[in-house]
């Protein structure tokens, strides 16, 4: 079994994190035989499976429930799950209570939340009763409209620079590692450089302490959308659409099901009697 720890080893021997986004229990145990590092249950299920525009409508109870099914996956790799959206910046008490549900019904070891200018005292709090807080800095797909879209974050020296204190501040805070997500290179390899806490890029270049993409986006699921920070390693949706029109020709054929796919009445000639009678 992996634990947190592993990270800041990884960490201090300059080796690689492997991160993947998992939302079934089918994936999640592919994952974890691999030997993943992390598998994350993102709220970006609300888009990957549920089909919409961005990751808000996702609720406790989904990602609850998907959890569930990834957890059941996972033998050896590290869990840890997105909190989604409303589920901790109602209250400090509901957010206790929401993550204390994942770590009760799930194999999780940390929760992620992304951080903002106004909630980095909360992860404080949460973080002091001894739960395991990954943040999310750069771009925060929570907080899509208040950035105009899904855009690269600190481009500039002043954004660069207020995203570069929020690494440290929420260093300080006390999680155990931070995602860095749609943000320059450059900006990334400072804030690694910087912090002692491991550093998990998406769209942030190349020298983050790790890596994490989106299962769907690595497995070519999609074909109308591929993210520019994005590597493509199969074409599964060509996959299963040719399985499915080869099932189709068998079946109009009637070349499915064959001999070997029957199941025979073990007592036919008793049967066949009874019908005569």
């Amino acid at each position: 079994m992996k634990y947190l720890s592993l990270l800041n080893e990884k960490k201090k021997n300059k080796e690689k994190i492997t991160a993947l986004t998992a939302y079934d229990y089918p994936t999640a145990r592919i994952l974890d035989e691999s030997g993943i590092d992390i598998v994350l249950v993102g709220d970006s299920y609300a888009m990957v499976k549920l089909g919409h525009e961005t990751t808000l409508p996702v609720t406790m109870t989904e990602m609850l429930s998907i959890s569930q099914a990834v957890s059941r996956g996972i033998r050896e790799s590290i869990l840890i799950i997105d909190m989604p959206f409303l589920s901790y910046q109602v209250s400090e008490a509901e957010a206790m209570y929401n993550i204390g549900l994942f770590f009760k019904e799930t194999k999780a070891q940390a929760v992620k939340i992304e951080a903002t200018a106004n909630n980095i005292s909360l992860i404080g709090k949460i973080v002091k009763m001894d739960v395991p807080i990954m943040a999310h800095i750069g771009l925060t797909p929570q907080s899509v409209y208040r950035l105009g879209g899904y855009r690269i974050q600190g481009k500039d020296a002043e954004s660069a620079y207020r995203i570069y204190e929020q690494a440290l501040a929420l260093e300080k805070a006390g999680v155990c590692s931070l995602v860095l997500e749609g943000m320059t290179s450059e900006l990334s390899q400072r804030i690694t450089e910087e912090l002692s806490i491991p550093t998990i890029g998406i769209g942030a270049g190349l020298y983050c302490d790790g890596q994490i993409l989106v299962i769907d986006d690595l497995l070519g699921m999609n074909p109308d959308y591929l993210p520019k920070h994005t590597k493509q390693y199969a074409d599964l949706y060509g996959i299963i659409r040719d399985a499915v029109g080869k099932y189709m020709i068998d079946v109009e054929q009637s070349r499915f099901p064959e001999e070997k796919h029957f199941t025979h009445l073990e007592e036919k000639e008793k049967f066949y009697k009874k019908i005569k009678a």
